[in-house]
Protein backbone atom coordinates (compact mmCIF):
# COMPACT_ATOMS: atom_id res chain seq x y z
CA UNK A 1 0.00 0.00 0.00
CA UNK A 2 1.24 3.49 -0.78
CA UNK A 3 2.65 5.54 2.20
CA UNK A 4 -0.01 8.52 0.45
CA UNK A 5 -3.24 6.18 1.37
CA UNK A 6 -4.77 5.02 4.04
CA UNK A 7 -8.11 2.66 4.99
CA UNK A 8 -10.60 2.04 7.45
CA UNK A 9 -10.58 -1.60 7.05
CA UNK A 10 -7.40 -4.07 5.70
CA UNK A 11 -10.38 -5.80 3.36
CA UNK A 12 -11.75 -2.97 1.38
CA UNK A 13 -14.11 -4.70 -1.49
CA UNK A 14 -13.81 -2.25 -4.10
CA UNK A 15 -17.73 -2.34 -6.05
CA UNK A 16 -19.40 -1.37 -8.81
CA UNK A 17 -21.32 1.00 -7.34
CA UNK A 18 -20.75 4.63 -7.17
CA UNK A 19 -18.17 5.97 -4.67
CA UNK A 20 -18.16 9.99 -3.36
CA UNK A 21 -14.68 11.63 -3.32
CA UNK A 22 -14.75 14.58 -1.45
CA UNK A 23 -12.12 17.14 -1.66
CA UNK A 24 -11.11 18.13 1.60
CA UNK A 25 -7.16 19.59 1.41
CA UNK A 26 -7.88 23.19 1.77
CA UNK A 27 -7.79 25.00 4.89
CA UNK A 28 -9.89 27.37 4.29
CA UNK A 29 -6.91 30.57 4.91
CA UNK A 30 -9.89 33.26 4.05
CA UNK A 31 -12.65 31.55 6.25
CA UNK A 32 -9.94 31.61 9.03
CA UNK A 33 -9.84 27.89 10.04
CA UNK A 34 -11.00 24.15 9.09
CA UNK A 35 -14.67 25.42 7.38
CA UNK A 36 -15.25 21.61 6.95
CA UNK A 37 -15.10 21.03 10.57
CA UNK A 38 -17.32 24.40 11.75
CA UNK A 39 -20.74 23.36 13.00
CA UNK A 40 -23.85 24.41 10.69
CA UNK A 41 -26.63 21.99 11.10
CA UNK A 42 -28.75 22.74 14.44
CA UNK A 43 -27.20 19.40 16.53
CA UNK A 44 -23.54 20.31 15.45
CA UNK A 45 -23.60 18.65 11.76
CA UNK A 46 -21.19 20.20 9.55
CA UNK A 47 -22.11 20.78 5.92
CA UNK A 48 -20.11 17.25 5.20
CA UNK A 49 -22.36 15.45 7.18
CA UNK A 50 -25.20 16.76 5.02
CA UNK A 51 -23.37 16.36 2.34
CA UNK A 52 -22.62 12.10 2.84
CA UNK A 53 -26.36 11.62 3.96
CA UNK A 54 -27.40 12.92 0.89
CA UNK A 55 -25.06 10.73 -0.95
CA UNK A 56 -26.17 7.56 1.69
CA UNK A 57 -29.51 7.81 0.27
CA UNK A 58 -29.04 8.65 -3.48
CA UNK A 59 -26.76 5.20 -3.41
CA UNK A 60 -23.54 5.64 -2.70
CA UNK A 61 -21.31 2.98 -0.82
CA UNK A 62 -17.88 4.46 -0.15
CA UNK A 63 -16.92 8.20 0.65
CA UNK A 64 -13.40 8.83 -0.16
CA UNK A 65 -11.89 11.99 1.65
CA UNK A 66 -9.48 13.78 -0.03
CA UNK A 67 -7.19 15.42 2.68
CA UNK A 68 -3.73 16.74 4.64
CA UNK A 69 -1.19 14.87 6.57
CA UNK A 70 -1.28 17.57 8.81
CA UNK A 71 -4.66 17.50 10.04
CA UNK A 72 -5.36 14.51 9.45
CA UNK A 73 -5.78 12.97 13.17
CA UNK A 74 -8.28 15.92 13.79
CA UNK A 75 -10.30 15.43 10.56
CA UNK A 76 -10.79 11.40 11.29
CA UNK A 77 -11.37 11.60 14.48
CA UNK A 78 -14.07 14.91 14.66
CA UNK A 79 -15.15 13.63 10.85
CA UNK A 80 -14.91 10.63 9.43
CA UNK A 81 -15.76 8.74 12.71
CA UNK A 82 -18.98 10.25 12.35
CA UNK A 83 -19.52 8.04 9.60
CA UNK A 84 -18.55 4.24 11.40
CA UNK A 85 -21.07 1.72 10.36
CA UNK A 86 -23.34 3.88 7.84
CA UNK A 87 -21.05 4.41 5.21
CA UNK A 88 -17.38 2.44 3.73
CA UNK A 89 -15.13 5.72 4.28
CA UNK A 90 -11.28 5.93 3.14
CA UNK A 91 -8.63 8.64 3.11
CA UNK A 92 -5.91 9.90 0.27
CA UNK A 93 -3.76 12.43 1.30
CA UNK A 94 -2.42 15.20 -1.38
CA UNK A 95 0.85 15.73 -1.06
CA UNK A 96 3.03 18.09 -2.51
CA UNK A 97 5.85 15.42 -4.09
CA UNK A 98 3.19 12.76 -4.62
CA UNK A 99 4.32 13.54 -8.15
CA UNK A 100 4.49 11.22 -11.48
CA UNK A 101 8.52 9.55 -12.14
CA UNK A 102 10.71 12.05 -13.38
CA UNK A 103 9.63 15.34 -11.73
CA UNK A 104 10.33 17.14 -8.44
CA UNK A 105 8.99 20.14 -6.49
CA UNK A 106 10.23 23.47 -8.11
CA UNK A 107 12.18 25.34 -5.58
CA UNK A 108 9.42 27.97 -3.31
CA UNK A 109 6.48 25.74 -4.40
CA UNK A 110 4.47 25.01 -0.83
CA UNK A 111 1.15 24.81 -2.47
CA UNK A 112 -0.17 21.72 -3.83
CA UNK A 113 -0.92 21.31 -7.73
CA UNK A 114 -4.98 21.61 -8.33
CA UNK A 115 -7.93 19.76 -8.44
CA UNK A 116 -6.81 17.39 -10.91
CA UNK A 117 -3.33 16.67 -8.75
CA UNK A 118 -6.27 16.22 -5.30
CA UNK A 119 -7.97 13.81 -7.37
CA UNK A 120 -5.02 12.13 -8.43
CA UNK A 121 -4.59 11.20 -4.87
CA UNK A 122 -7.17 8.39 -4.67
CA UNK A 123 -5.66 6.66 -7.60
CA UNK A 124 -5.44 3.32 -5.44
CA UNK A 125 -8.93 4.12 -4.02
CA UNK A 126 -11.02 4.35 -6.81
CA UNK A 127 -11.99 0.89 -9.00
CA UNK A 128 -15.33 1.80 -10.62
CA UNK A 129 -17.39 5.30 -11.47
CA UNK A 130 -17.01 8.07 -8.97
CA UNK A 131 -18.38 11.71 -8.31
CA UNK A 132 -16.24 14.34 -7.22
CA UNK A 133 -17.86 17.29 -4.64
CA UNK A 134 -16.03 20.16 -2.82
CA UNK A 135 -16.26 19.37 1.31
CA UNK A 136 -17.10 23.07 1.88
CA UNK A 137 -19.93 23.43 -0.73
CA UNK A 138 -23.98 22.70 0.12
CA UNK A 139 -24.98 20.84 -3.16
CA UNK A 140 -28.38 19.27 -1.90
CA UNK A 141 -30.02 16.37 -2.65
CA UNK A 142 -31.47 16.54 -5.81
CA UNK A 143 -27.57 17.02 -7.20
CA UNK A 144 -26.61 13.72 -5.67
CA UNK A 145 -29.26 11.85 -7.20
CA UNK A 146 -29.24 12.86 -10.49
CA UNK A 147 -25.33 12.09 -10.19
CA UNK A 148 -25.90 8.50 -8.76
CA UNK A 149 -28.64 7.84 -11.70
CA UNK A 150 -26.09 8.78 -14.13
CA UNK A 151 -22.99 6.58 -12.68
CA UNK A 152 -25.09 3.88 -12.01
CA UNK A 153 -26.62 4.09 -15.54
CA UNK A 154 -23.80 4.91 -17.68
CA UNK A 155 -22.09 2.10 -20.18
CA UNK A 156 -19.54 3.44 -22.43
CA UNK A 157 -20.25 1.38 -25.54
CA UNK A 158 -19.42 4.00 -28.41
CA UNK A 159 -15.40 4.16 -28.12
CA UNK A 160 -16.19 7.45 -26.32
CA UNK A 161 -16.12 8.53 -21.86
CA UNK A 162 -19.11 9.57 -20.70
CA UNK A 163 -18.84 11.94 -18.06
CA UNK A 164 -20.99 14.25 -15.86
CA UNK A 165 -21.82 17.85 -14.27
CA UNK A 166 -24.12 19.05 -12.36
CA UNK A 167 -25.37 22.17 -13.44
CA UNK A 168 -26.90 24.79 -10.92
CA UNK A 169 -28.89 27.73 -12.09
CA UNK A 170 -27.53 30.73 -11.49
CA UNK A 171 -29.63 32.46 -9.23
CA UNK A 172 -29.44 29.16 -6.74
CA UNK A 173 -25.83 29.92 -6.30
CA UNK A 174 -25.70 34.13 -5.68
CA UNK A 175 -24.99 35.74 -2.39
CA UNK A 176 -26.78 38.10 -0.70
CA UNK A 177 -23.24 39.34 1.17
CA UNK A 178 -21.50 40.23 -2.25
CA UNK A 179 -20.19 39.16 -6.26
CA UNK A 180 -19.02 35.80 -6.91
CA UNK A 181 -16.99 34.12 -9.64
CA UNK A 182 -18.78 31.47 -11.75
CA UNK A 183 -18.56 29.18 -14.71
CA UNK A 184 -21.49 30.09 -17.30
CA UNK A 185 -21.73 26.43 -19.19
CA UNK A 186 -22.33 26.54 -22.46
CA UNK A 187 -24.47 23.42 -24.00
CA UNK A 188 -25.35 21.77 -27.33
CA UNK A 189 -28.64 20.75 -28.56
CA UNK A 190 -28.61 17.49 -26.84
CA UNK A 191 -27.48 18.82 -23.59
CA UNK A 192 -23.99 18.32 -23.86
CA UNK A 193 -21.45 20.55 -22.29
CA UNK A 194 -19.61 22.55 -24.82
CA UNK A 195 -17.99 24.86 -23.14
CA UNK A 196 -17.37 27.19 -19.80
CA UNK A 197 -17.18 31.03 -19.74
CA UNK A 198 -15.41 32.46 -16.84
CA UNK A 199 -17.68 35.57 -15.33
CA UNK A 200 -16.31 37.55 -12.55
CA UNK A 201 -17.96 39.84 -9.83
CA UNK A 202 -21.33 38.70 -10.98
CA UNK A 203 -24.24 40.03 -8.73
CA UNK A 204 -27.55 40.88 -8.35
CA UNK A 205 -28.00 45.12 -8.47
CA UNK A 206 -30.83 47.37 -6.85
CA UNK A 207 -32.83 46.89 -10.05
CA UNK A 208 -32.97 43.06 -9.79
CA UNK A 209 -30.75 42.27 -12.81
CA UNK A 210 -28.08 39.72 -12.44
CA UNK A 211 -24.87 41.98 -13.97
CA UNK A 212 -21.24 40.40 -14.43
CA UNK A 213 -17.74 40.86 -15.82
CA UNK A 214 -17.17 39.29 -19.09
CA UNK A 215 -13.14 38.06 -20.38
CA UNK A 216 -13.74 40.66 -22.84
CA UNK A 217 -13.91 43.84 -20.32
CA UNK A 218 -17.52 44.59 -20.31
CA UNK A 219 -19.83 44.16 -17.43
CA UNK A 220 -23.48 42.74 -18.80
CA UNK A 221 -26.19 40.88 -17.92
CA UNK A 222 -26.13 37.54 -17.22
CA UNK A 223 -28.76 35.73 -18.92
CA UNK A 224 -31.55 34.81 -16.56
CA UNK A 225 -31.46 30.51 -16.22
CA UNK A 226 -27.50 30.12 -17.11
CA UNK A 227 -26.18 27.18 -15.78
CA UNK A 228 -23.05 27.32 -14.19
CA UNK A 229 -20.64 24.63 -12.49
CA UNK A 230 -19.97 23.88 -8.41
CA UNK A 231 -17.17 21.30 -9.05
CA UNK A 232 -19.79 18.30 -8.80
CA UNK A 233 -18.59 16.24 -11.24
CA UNK A 234 -19.37 12.36 -11.93
CA UNK A 235 -16.90 10.18 -13.64
CA UNK A 236 -16.28 6.46 -14.80
CA UNK A 237 -13.30 4.62 -13.63
CA UNK A 238 -11.22 5.39 -16.56
CA UNK A 239 -10.82 9.33 -15.91
CA UNK A 240 -8.51 8.24 -13.45
CA UNK A 241 -5.79 6.62 -15.77
CA UNK A 242 -6.66 9.80 -18.58
CA UNK A 243 -5.63 12.22 -15.48
CA UNK A 244 -2.21 10.61 -15.18
CA UNK A 245 -1.30 11.72 -18.94
CA UNK A 246 -2.64 15.25 -19.13
CA UNK A 247 -1.11 16.15 -15.47
CA UNK A 248 2.53 14.71 -16.74
CA UNK A 249 2.08 16.99 -19.67
CA UNK A 250 0.95 19.68 -17.56
CA UNK A 251 4.22 19.29 -15.83
CA UNK A 252 6.16 19.66 -18.59
CA UNK A 253 4.98 22.87 -19.33
CA UNK A 254 4.19 24.05 -15.95
CA UNK A 255 5.71 22.35 -13.50
CA UNK A 256 8.91 24.77 -13.23
CA UNK A 257 6.24 27.86 -11.77
CA UNK A 258 5.49 28.30 -8.20
CA UNK A 259 1.74 28.46 -8.60
CA UNK A 260 0.62 26.86 -11.21
CA UNK A 261 -2.45 24.65 -10.65
CA UNK A 262 -4.14 21.84 -12.85
CA UNK A 263 -8.03 22.41 -12.88
CA UNK A 264 -10.83 19.82 -13.27
CA UNK A 265 -12.32 21.64 -15.86
CA UNK A 266 -9.23 21.82 -18.43
CA UNK A 267 -8.96 18.29 -18.48
CA UNK A 268 -13.20 17.83 -19.17
CA UNK A 269 -12.67 20.58 -21.60
CA UNK A 270 -9.18 18.93 -23.16
CA UNK A 271 -11.32 15.58 -23.25
CA UNK A 272 -14.21 16.97 -25.03
CA UNK A 273 -12.30 18.38 -27.98
CA UNK A 274 -10.34 16.34 -28.94
CA UNK A 275 -13.18 13.62 -29.00
CA UNK A 276 -12.30 11.63 -26.31
CA UNK A 277 -15.43 11.91 -23.79
CA UNK A 278 -18.52 13.72 -23.68
CA UNK A 279 -19.61 15.54 -20.67
CA UNK A 280 -23.57 15.81 -19.93
CA UNK A 281 -24.73 18.88 -18.13
CA UNK A 282 -27.51 17.43 -15.40
CA UNK A 283 -29.69 20.19 -14.38
CA UNK A 284 -30.65 20.04 -10.44
CA UNK A 285 -33.35 22.17 -8.76
CA UNK A 286 -31.17 21.95 -5.61
CA UNK A 287 -29.79 25.35 -4.25
CA UNK A 288 -26.43 25.63 -3.67
CA UNK A 289 -25.10 27.28 -0.71
CA UNK A 290 -21.28 27.06 0.35
CA UNK A 291 -19.09 28.92 3.21
CA UNK A 292 -15.82 31.30 1.68
CA UNK A 293 -15.88 33.88 4.64
CA UNK A 294 -17.11 33.87 8.21
CA UNK A 295 -19.79 35.96 7.68
CA UNK A 296 -21.29 33.23 5.27
CA UNK A 297 -22.24 31.15 8.06
CA UNK A 298 -25.22 32.71 9.40
CA UNK A 299 -26.58 32.35 5.74
CA UNK A 300 -25.47 28.79 5.48
CA UNK A 301 -27.04 27.91 9.32
CA UNK A 302 -30.31 29.50 7.92
CA UNK A 303 -31.00 27.99 4.90
CA UNK A 304 -30.20 24.47 6.36
CA UNK A 305 -32.49 25.34 9.31
CA UNK A 306 -34.98 26.02 6.16
CA UNK A 307 -35.07 23.26 4.71
CA UNK A 308 -35.17 20.98 7.68
CA UNK A 309 -38.35 22.64 8.38
CA UNK A 310 -39.36 22.13 4.66
CA UNK A 311 -38.99 18.10 5.98
CA UNK A 312 -35.81 17.54 3.21
CA UNK A 313 -33.69 16.90 6.37
CA UNK A 314 -34.31 15.30 9.76
CA UNK A 315 -33.61 17.50 12.95
CA UNK A 316 -30.56 15.30 14.04
CA UNK A 317 -28.73 13.36 11.31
Amino acid sequence: MPDFVTRTSQHIAFMSSPTLLILAAGMGSRYGGLKQMDPMGPNGETVLDYSVYDAIRAGFKRVVFIIRRDFAEAFQAGIGARFSGKIEVAYAYQALDDLPAGFAVPEGRTKPWGTTHAIRAARDLINGPFAVINADDFYGRDSYERAASFLQNNHAADGKEHYAMVGYQLENTLSDHGDVNRGICRTDDSGFLSGVEEVVKIQREADGVVMGNYLDGTRREVPAGSIVSMNFWAFSHAFMHHIEDHFTRFLKDHGTQEKSECYIPTVVDEFIHNGQADCAVLPTTSSWFGVTYPDDKPHVVANIRALIDAGEYPVSL
